[in-house]
């Protein structure tokens, strides 16, 4: 089944993408979610209008996307956290908090957009930043004893 995406999905495609998908996908998942519509002939015509008056907005959103990665480029983020005396955390470090230490430093990046490996002990680690879709950073983690 040909279908039309509203939203960007990880594994599948950007918004505005036409996707061709298994029809259950599409009738279970996808449709009831509000993630896609199908491709009929008035839809491929309503989205190549929006992706021809959004062409602009994207370019704009890519630069400051660019800006933004060449500030957070060689930025390192302290983060406090319990441990044991093995260096071993009680816990693990999680998008979230990496977000929140990104806050306190003046950049508003939502933790969805942040990848962190799983970080179980004390250290130095590398977070990816997915500021845009073809624009992503790495930032350095330091993982502290409080």
């Amino acid at each position: 089944m040909k279908i039309i995406l509203k939203e960007n999905l990880k594994n599948l495609g950007a918004q505005g993408d036409l996707l061709t998908v298994k029809d259950g996908y599409a009738n279970n998942y996808l449709f009831p979610r509000g993630l896609a519509v199908m491709a009929t002939p008035s839809n491929i015509k309503m989205m190549e209008e929006n992706n021809r008056q959004g062409a602009l907005k994207r370019e704009k959103l890519k630069t400051d996307a660019l800006s933004l990665s060449e500030q957070l480029k060689e930025l390192k983020v302290t983060i406090g956290t319990k441990a044991g005396s093995n260096n071993k955390i009680f816990g693990s470090v999680t998008p979230l908090q990496v977000s929140q230490a990104l806050k306190g430093m003046g950049y508003e990046i939502d933790r969805r957009k942040i990848e962190v490996d799983d970080i179980k002990m004390l250290g130095s680690y590398e977070a990816i930043v997915n500021l845009h879709r073809d624009v992503a950073v790495k930032i350095g983690v330091e993982v502290i004893a409080e």
